[in-house]
């Protein structure tokens, strides 16, 4: 299938001494991202951001993908930058942050710090405990995409959500859940306080969980689930810019 106009993953040719992968959301695409991936740039920063598997074209496309195909692109290209910036950062929003995590929990300190947007790693939702079951009958159910506050903002992803796709996302959540504490590279924390897709609690159990002593959590409150587009875009854009000249200035002082 064909990628939709807009959904296209990019990339951004900076400096050598740090760069940024992004890593987007479940159902959704780079196109959330590219205003971020366009401010890191613009301070210099080299920037790459994948399309997932099964993303980008029709709904249909992810019931055959699941979470090692999503997790195998963005470590792809989480290599490709370690082999051309002095020091890397991954930021992701909502399932784009627990890739995120899991990067942080296999590549341990090779990864500078880590940014995350309304991150995902649970739900307290009774229906999904049943998607191992209903994945195996219903191909799809209304989607989750599009909780933004911001009028005339739309979020380009699918209007269903794949239950196959979705029960491997839930598969993810606990590989990850389980490995929280290797994660001790610096944290920025950014999430909504009005999230319709992402409970609070999803924020609470990272942070718990997590062993990093350098933790920043910054709450939007003027902002839903895809903040990246929203009305606090250009708070998430500034801080993330300031965290990783931040990270980058300790480990100067560090070094030396």
């Amino acid at each position: 299938m064909a990628v939709l106009a807009g959904a296209e993953p990019f990339a951004h040719p900076g400096s050598t001494e740090a760069g940024f992968l992004l890593c987007h959301g479940f159902t959704g695409t780079p196109a959330s991202m590219r205003p971020w991936g366009d401010h890191l740039a613009e301070a210099g920063y080299t920037v790459r951001c994948p399309l997932l598997p099964g993303h980008g074209t029709r709904w249909q496309d992810m019931n055959r993908t699941g979470w090692q195909d999503w997790y195998g692109t963005v470590r792809e290209e989480l290599l490709a930058l370690f082999a051309t910036c002095d020091s890397v950062f991954v930021a992701g929003l909502s399932m784009g942050g627990t890739l995120t995590l899991r990067l942080a929990e296999e590549f341990g300190d090779r990864i500078a710090g880590i940014v995350l947007v309304n991150p995902s790693i649970m739900t307290l939702r009774w229906d999904a405990k049943l998607l191992p079951v209903l994945s195996r009958v219903l191909p799809s159910v209304p989607g989750v995409a599009n909780d933004i506050a911001k009028p005339g903002e739309t979020e380009l992803a699918y209007s269903r959500t794949p239950v196959r796709a979705a029960a491997s996302l839930a598969r993810l959540w606990r590989v990850t859940r389980a490995d929280l504490a290797k994660i001790t590279q610096p944290v920025l924390l950014l999430r909504s306080a009005v999230d319709h897709i992402v409970e609070p609690v999803n924020s609470r159990v990272i942070l718990d969980g997590i062993r990093s002593e350098d933790v920043t959590e910054v709450v939007l409150e003027n902002s839903f689930h895809v903040a990246t587009q929203d009305h606090d875009a250009g708070l998430i854009f500034t801080r993330t810019v300031d965290f990783a000249r931040s990270v980058r200035r300790a480990g100067q002082v560090d070094a030396g």
